[in-house]
C-alpha cells in the first residue's frame, strides 16, 4: 500500500532559475510586438507565458498583481507588465517592462498616422476607413456591455450609470466632474449601502498543489517591494521632477500656450482619469482634443480609434494618434510635418504613461495593504458604474457621425448602418475578435467604395 502511495505521489519540479535582465528585456520587447487583443488578450498572453510556460510567477501572485492594477487609473495590462518586471528586477526591471510594452505600439502608430495624414484621401484608403468606422461603433457598444456586465451588479449601480449617461449626453457635464461625483456617491454608498458597492465575483487562485514558480505563493516579498516611507518619498519626488522638467522644457521651447506644452498638461490629466480602461477616458480626450483645442476633427477621432484597435499595445495608445494629427495639423515646424507629428505623438505618449509607472513603483507596496477595504474600493466601484454610462454616450456620439455624416437632415447612411449591425452581431453573438471584425469591415468598405467609383 505504501508502495502504491509512493508511486501515486506526484513529482514536484524545482522552481525555474531567475531570468537575467537581458533575458527579461528580450521577453518584454517581444511581448510589445505581439500584444494584440486589448487588455483581455494582453493579460491572457502574459498569463500563459509567465505563469504556465516560464513559471516566473505563480497563479496566485499573478492574480494578486492583476487585482491591484485593476483598481488603478491607467492601462492595466501595461501596469501588470511593469509590476512583474519590478518584482523580478527592481525599478530598472519595472521601467524596462513598461516602456517596451508601449514602445512598439508608438512606433507603429507614428507610421500609420503618417500614412493616414499623407494618403488618407486616396480612394482605396478612404474606402477601408469607411468600412472600419461602423465597426468602431459596434466595438464601443460591446465595450460598454463588457464593462457593464462586470460592474453593474446592483440596481443602484445601474442608476448611477444612467445618471452619468444623462449628465454627459444631455448636459455636457465634463468627464472629470462625473468621475468626482461618482467617487463621492460610491464613498457614501459604501457607508450606507455596502451591499451595492461591494465588489463581487473577485477571482481567487487555485490553492491546490501546483508546479513551483520563481515568485511562488509563499515567496516572501522582496525587500525592494516592501513599503518604506523614505523610498516612497524618493520615488514620488523623482517622478514629479521628471514630469515637471519635461513640461517646463516644452513650455520654454514652444511657450506655455503652445500646442506641445498644452498636450503635456492635458494628457497628464487624462492619465489620472482612466478608471475603467481606455474607453472610459476617450470621452474626456474627445472633449479636450476635438472641442477645446481643435487638434483633430470628430471623424479623425473615430479613425484614430480604429487604427488603435489594429495595433499591438494598450488601446489608450490612441493618444499617440491624437498627438500626431494635432501637431501635423498645426504645422508646428512648417513643412516638416512628419517631425511635428512624431514629436506630438511622443509627447502625448510620455505624459499619458508616466503616471502609470509611478503608481506601480510608488504605490505597489502601499496600496496592496488596502485590497478588500470597502472604504477604498467603494469609490472605485462608483466610478466604474459611471464609466458604463459615459462609454454608451461615446457610442452614441460615434454613431451619429458615422450613420448621419451629413447631419440630421442629410439622411442615414444605410450601408454604414448595415455594416455596424453585422459587426455587432459578430461581436455579441459569435464572440468574434476585434481584429477580424475590423479587417472584414475594412474590406467591405473598400469594395463598396470601388464599386461607387466604377
Amino acid at each position: 500500500m505504501n508502495d502504491r502511495a509512493e508511486e501515486a505521489a506526484p513529482t514536484v519540479a524545482a522552481p525555474p532559475r531567475a531570468p537575467t535582465q537581458s533575458e527579461a528585456l528580450r521577453y518584454w520587447f517581444r511581448l510589445g510586438w505581439i500584444s494584440f487583443g486589448g487588455p483581455a488578450g494582453q493579460i491572457a498572453i502574459m498569463h500563459r507565458e509567465l505563469v504556465d510556460e516560464k513559471r516566473w510567477i505563480s497563479e496566485a501572485r499573478f492574480l494578486h498583481a492583476l487585482n491591484y492594477c485593476m483598481v488603478l487609473p491607467g492601462p492595466e495590462a501595461t501596469q501588470l507588465a511593469t509590476y512583474i518586471g519590478w518584482l523580478l528586477h527592481r525599478t530598472r526591471g519595472g521601467l524596462t517592462a513598461g516602456i517596451l510594452f508601449v514602445l512598439p505600439s508608438l512606433l507603429v502608430l507614428i507610421v500609420l498616422s503618417w500614412l493616414y495624414m499623407a494618403y488618407g484621401q486616396v480612394p482605396a484608403v478612404a474606402g477601408v476607413l469607411y468600412g472600419i468606422k461602423p465597426a468602431v461603433v459596434a466595438i464601443v457598444l460591446h465595450a460598454a456591455w463588457r464593462i457593464g456586465s462586470r460592474a453593474l451588479k446592483h440596481p443602484l449601480l445601474w442608476l448611477l450609470a444612467g445618471a452619468a449617461f444623462v449628465a454627459i449626453f444631455a448636459f455636457a457635464v465634463p468627464f472629470p466632474a462625473i468621475v468626482a461625483g461618482a467617487a463621492a456617491l460610491g464613498a457614501l454608498g459604501g457607508r450606507y449601502a455596502p451591499q451595492a458597492f461591494t465588489r463581487g465575483g473577485e477571482r481567487h487562485a487555485n490553492v491546490a498543489a501546483h508546479t513551483p514558480a520563481l515568485i511562488d505563493d509563499d515567496t516572501p516579498t522582496p525587500p525592494h517591494a516592501r513599503h518604506s516611507p523614505r523610498r516612497l518619498a524618493l520615488v514620488i519626488g523623482s517622478f514629479v521632477a521628471i514630469w515637471a522638467a519635461a513640461l517646463a522644457a516644452l513650455a520654454l521651447a514652444f511657450g506655455w500656450r503652445g500646442d506641445l506644452a498644452q498636450m503635456g498638461w492635458f494628457f497628464t490629466k487624462a492619465a489620472l482619469l482612466t478608471f475603467g480602461g481606455a474607453y472610459a477616458v476617450l470621452p474626456y480626450v474627445y472633449q479636450g482634443a476635438v472641442e477645446s483645442f481643435g487638434w483633430l476633427t470628430p471623424g479623425q477621432m473615430i479613425d484614430g480609434l480604429a487604427l488603435g484597435e489594429t495595433t499591438p499595445g494598450p488601446l489608450i495608445m490612441v493618444v499617440a494618434f491624437v498627438g500626431f494629427v494635432g501637431a501635423w495639423s498645426r504645422a508646428l515646424f512648417g513643412d516638416a510635418l512628419f517631425v511635428a507629428g512624431a514629436l506630438g505623438a511622443s509627447v502625448a505618449t510620455f505624459f499619458t504613461f508616466l503616471p502609470s509607472y509611478l503608481f506601480i513603483l510608488a504605490g505597489g507596496p502601499l496600496v496592496e495593504s488596502t485590497h478588500g477595504d470597502l472604504r477604498f474600493t467603494a469609490p472605485l466601484t462608483g466610478i466604474t458604474a459611471a464609466v458604463v454610462g459615459v462609454v454608451v454616450n461615446l457610442a452614441a456620439f460615434f454613431a451619429a457621425h458615422v450613420f448621419m455624416p451629413a447631419g440630421v437632415h442629410g439622411g442615414i447612411d444605410a450601408i454604414a448602418l448595415a455594416l455596424a449591425v453585422v459587426a455587432a452581431t459578430a461581436l455579441f453573438r459569435f464572440k468574434a475578435g476585434v481584429i477580424p471584425v475590423i479587417a472584414a469591415c475594412g474590406l467591405a468598405g473598400f469594395a463598396v467604395t470601388m464599386l461607387r467609383l466604377m
